[in-house]
């Protein structure tokens, strides 16, 4: 019988994968992890953990990320991710079109409203 998930994965999966993925590109370009830890500032301990459980901050992902020279692939993470619905489509195009104004300070409006109240009509 096969073991085919159809579950979503869990956070700790994708961790996983994504560390799986780091360790990839590491051991491609032929990096220690010793190495990639002096490149990125990131402890030892921490490219180790993170290699072997998937754990990381945002923060060490990023400098291990600018480490590798892939910091575009992690800033576009979510960049390219397609509507789910029609309703979604709507609502965005709707935001686009109704972007809300600045707020003024209220000190300036009132000083504004003073300037004007003072004009002669």
């Amino acid at each position: 019988m096969n073991n085919i998930s159809i579950l979503p994965p869990s956070p700790k999966e994708i961790g996983r994968a994504i560390a799986a993925n780091i360790r990839a590109l590491r051991r491609r370009r032929r990096i220690s992890q010793e190495r990639l830890a002096d490149l990125s500032g990131v402890s030892l301990g921490s490219v180790k953990r993170f290699e072997t459980s998937g754990e990381i901050s945002l923060l060490s992902l990023g400098k291990i990320a600018l480490a590798l020279g892939i910091e575009k692939e992690l800033t576009g993470l979510f960049s390219d991710i397609p509507p789910e619905s029609i309703d979604e489509v709507i609502r965005e195009g709707n935001q686009r079109n109704h972007r809300p104004l600045p707020r003024q300070d209220s000190r300036k409006a009132r000083g504004a409203r003073e300037v004007q109240d003072s004009i002669p009509v």
